[in-house]
């Protein structure tokens, strides 16, 4: 973290707020109303473990309820504390605006380091403090609907949910108590890669616009462009997989926990992320460069860099030195406010986190709506869609067969055609819908005013603007 004192997180998450509120013409009041945290609980429960009864800690968060239920992930870190996880509340708040999933913003966190204990510990832990929750209605389908985050995955979301449905026996709804979990537990095709999916389809979009691109110092496609990846975690893990895979781009580096990987050729994503689960991290991976500092390459030369792990790893102690021409935040909050001033006034575009991570919520919008409708994606319709395909490509085989060698069919046309879409294609189908037209809105409000300089404050203005008018709506 920075030696400077700089804004903390919470601080950052206000002062870019505040920058934003600052250009709209918000009745008196109500810009104090969206941006305070409505109510933070903080739990302490004691669970029997190794013999002893050991004491947690941990919190949910509610920053809005101009939409319920409200939704957030559970983290599961050392350095949880009310502050980060209120800061957090409200940038869910401002994520599900700006995507359009009609929530409020949430967050909850257990103070716990995950890897200090054993599956069925973690899942004693996890299912008292579930209960403290759901007891406060704190998780519920129709009010609060947790989601994972750091330290926590489908698991963790399967005990939540059955220790819901244990308590509440008679709520049809309860699988939809959470998102996040696994298949079959409720769960939705994609949604692991969701975030990571969503950090690709938003620099799909950017690439798509040679305005953008231009500001950014930046042409061409995807394609070649040089990464550097900062935490190989889930999101990192999945964007940098997707972009080096799909869109050709060349990850050059790999910022993990004990330094980093570095090859100006290109890095293979899957053999690195293959050795940290093995060895817990990257030191001694064969054949690139190791760089014992490794957030040293967050400074080195790339066309985009991508910070998917932690808070405030971009602050005014390296600001100066990001090269960098286009960040975008897969993390939440990895770059501090003052590096924000910093990075802006050298004209380094930022793709920021209330967009760039928002896949996850979105695909959990759709765990949500799946479990609400108790039937999955695509179930009624598949079929039909392929037989009506079925009718088109017997038609082209009969012309095929008419015109002999003058025409034929384009070879892998029929099967790739004939595919009716499953719950992962129409899960992907609705986010990519979901990331470019988020982007679209934010764009928009960046070129279309003098006042605004950058896609963070088009994105908190089209963000508050939503939430405002959702009170007016309800005639607060």
């Amino acid at each position: 973290m920075s030696t400077k004192r700089e804004p903390s997180f919470r601080e950052s998450v206000d002062l870019m707020f505040n920058r934003a509120a600052g250009l709209m013409d918000l009745e008196p009041g109500l810009e104090e109303k969206i941006r305070v945290v409505n109510a933070t609980y903080t739990v302490r429960f004691g669970v029997r473990l190794r013999g002893e009864v050991k004491t947690f800690t941990g919190y949910r968060s509610v920053h809005s309820e101009h939409m319920e239920p409200v939704k957030g992930g559970i983290r599961y870190a050392l350095g949880v504390n009310q502050d980060e996880v209120e800061a957090l509340a409200a940038l869910m708040t401002y994520k599900c605006a700006l995507v359009e999933a009609p929530f409020g913003g949430s967050k909850g966190g257990l103070c716990i380091d995950p890897r200090e204990y054993d599956a069925a510990e973690l899942e004693r832990i996890t299912r008292r403090f579930a209960y403290e929750l759901a007891k406060r209605d704190l998780i519920n389908p129709s009010q609060n609907v947790p989601a994972p985050d750091m330290g926590t995955g489908e698991r963790e979301m399967a005990w939540i949910a059955d220790q819901y449905a244990r308590m509440n026996t008679t709520d049809i709804n309860a699988r939809a108590c959470v998102t996040g979990k696994p298949l079959h537990a409720g769960g939705i095709s994609g949604r692991v890669e969701a975030t990571g999916r969503g950090v690709q389809y938003a620099l799909q979009e950017f690439f798509r616009h040679p305005e953008d691109k231009a500001q950014a110092g930046l042409e061409g496609k995807l394609d070649g462009k040089r990464v550097i990846v900062q935490g190989l975690g889930n999101v990192g893990y999945h964007a940098a997989k997707f972009l080096s895979e799909e869109d050709g781009a060349k990850v050059i580096g790999i910022i993990e926990r004990d330094g980093a990987l570095y090859d100006p050729d290109g890095l293979d994503v899957e053999a690195v992320s293959a050795y940290i689960r093995k060895h817990g991290g990257v030191n001694m991976f064969p054949g690139p460069q190791y760089v014992k500092e490794g957030a040293k390459l967050l400074e080195e030369e790339c066309d985009i860099l991508i910070p998917a792990a932690l808070e405030g790893v971009i602050n005014l102690d390296n600001a100066e030195r990001i090269k960098a021409p286009l960040i975008i935040e897969a993390a939440n909050g990895p770059i501090t406010a003052g590096a924000d001033d910093v990075l802006r006034k050298k004209g380094t575009v930022i793709i920021p986190d209330l967009y760039a991570n928002a896949g996850g919520v979105t695909v959990s919008y759709f765990e949500w709506v799946k479990n609400l409708s108790h039937i999955r994606f695509g179930r009624m319709q598949r079929r039909q869609e392929e037989a009506r395909h079925q009718l088109l490509v017997d038609e082209l085989e009969r012309l095929d067969r008419y015109l002999g060698d003058a025409w034929s069919m384009t070879p892998n046309f029929k099967e790739k055609y004939l595919r009716g879409a499953d719950e992962l294609e129409l899960v992907r189908s609705g986010l990519d819908d979901t990331m470019r037209i988020a982007y679209q809105s934010m764009r928009e409000v960046w070129h279309g005013r003098g006042d605004v300089e950058d896609l963070r404050t088009a994105g908190f203005i089209v963000s508050i603007g939503r939430v405002a008018k959702s009170y007016e709506a309800k005639g607060l």
